[in-house]
């Protein structure tokens, strides 16, 4: 059923108009204060209709024709979750209140029962099969770009935890590299398919890649999050048949790919003190939230939007007119002259931040541990129903 919404963010105003008395860049700060909702369309023909369903939010009476487009994938181990999750709903709201065209999708879970966990093999399977639902959607989106008003060639993939795996190997890997790796045969999978999608760029919250070679595939930048203390996506190679954030990072910055990433320190998967998939996230957990996305909302503007106008020799003023990108659209606010931001060093942009976790935040819930997420092939995890 197709359904329309309106989400408002009167009160988000309300409480920050001090800080929209300063100048507004659109894709960095929240610009809209209304975004408009259409939930439950398909993105495929499959039989599965619920798998492929997707939620579109827009800048309410935005006048835009060419808008970027986030793609935003929902965590939950390939066994749970959907797009109406907490963290989605509220990176997609306050992703298009900065201007973008945020989408969140579902895609095919695991078929293998929860109750016996997820192995290696049946986590990179899961992976395939979603990331081939993701470049569905990619594809409908292209087709339908005129009608949802988006720029081709601004597609942004995000998403937390395994919505994270996803966009990182559907970045930079292709159907061949994957589908060998996983160990499909040509009758299960697309193997012959080389080609790479050509993403503006990834955000990845605390997720991970299979092969940390991958990143040579692509120069797209990437945005990264996670705790310092994740045992279930470990953020280095440390137990797991992936690389989480942190050796993302360390090898992006050898071959010169354009990231950033953030830790909170002392704080585990999800941006919980003590991570349990069972119990929902706690108002500090949704503000730590809502800070990535604003850390990640920063970096993209930098490396998407951002106009860097070089002067002349002897520091003289450029002799043309510079187009900025973030004036090529109307707003619905006011408008005000650019402040023109100090370049960061290469030193600046390559160092992690750090964020300390506050003595006053709490999260209840029992630690889990990925080696238990993750049980060898053919011997079951432990029995754990989630609250219905």
């Amino acid at each position: 059923m197709f359904i329309k919404k309106l989400f408002t963010g009167a009160l988000f105003f309300l409480l920050t108009l001090p800080v929209f008395a300063q100048t507004q860049h659109r894709f960095k700060d929240m610009i809209f204060k209304d975004v408009t909702i259409d939930e439950n369309i398909n993105y495929s023909n499959s039989s599965d209709k619920k798998a492929h369903l997707f939620d579109i939010y827009q800048p309410h009476d935005d006048t835009a024709h060419k808008r970027p487009l986030i793609i935003w994938m929902h965590g939950g181990g390939f066994k749970f979750g959907s797009k109406e999750a907490k963290g989605i709903k509220l990176w997609s709201n306050t992703f298009a209140q900065r201007g973008y065209v945020c989408v969140a999708i579902n895609y095919s879970m695991s078929k293998r029962p929860a109750i016996f966990g997820i192995s290696i093999s049946d986590l990179q399977k899961s992976t395939y099969y979603a990331v081939q639902d993701l470049k569905q959607a990619i594809d409908y989106f292209k087709l339908n770009a005129e009608k949802y008003k988006i720029d081709t060639n601004k597609i942004i993939l995000g998403g937390n935890s395994a919505g994270g795996i996803m966009a990182l190997q559907a970045a930079y890997s292709n159907n061949a590299e994957l589908g060998e790796l996983v160990g499909l045969t040509n009758g299960e999978a697309d193997m012959h398919s080389k080609k790479y999608l050509n993403i503006a760029g990834v955000i990845n919250f605390w997720g991970a890649i299979f092969d940390i070679h991958w990143l040579k595939n692509a120069k797209t930048p990437i945005v990264q999050v996670y705790g310092s203390t994740d045992g279930t996506i470990d953020p280095g190679h440390k137990g797991t048949p992936m690389y989480g954030a942190a050796s993302i990072h360390k090898e992006a910055d050898e071959l010169k790919i354009p990231n950033v990433v953030k830790v909170y320190e002392g704080y585990s998967h999800e941006l919980q003190k003590h991570f349990n998939p069972i119990f929902s996230p706690g108002k500090d957990t949704e503000e730590r939230w809502a800070q990535a996305g604003q850390f990640a909302a920063d970096f993209l503007y930098e490396q998407l939007f951002e106009v860097k106008v070089k002067p002349n020799k002897k520091g003289a003023k450029p002799n043309a007119t510079t187009l900025d990108y973030r004036t090529m659209w109307k707003a619905p606010e006011k408008k005000a002259e650019p402040v023109a931001e100090k370049p960061k060093s290469a030193a600046s942009k390559s160092a992690p931040v750090v964020e300390k976790p506050k003595p006053a935040a709490i999260d209840t819930g029992t630690s889990l541990d990925y080696r238990t997420m993750w049980p060898s092939e053919g011997k079951p995890a432990a029995k754990k129903k989630p609250k219905s």
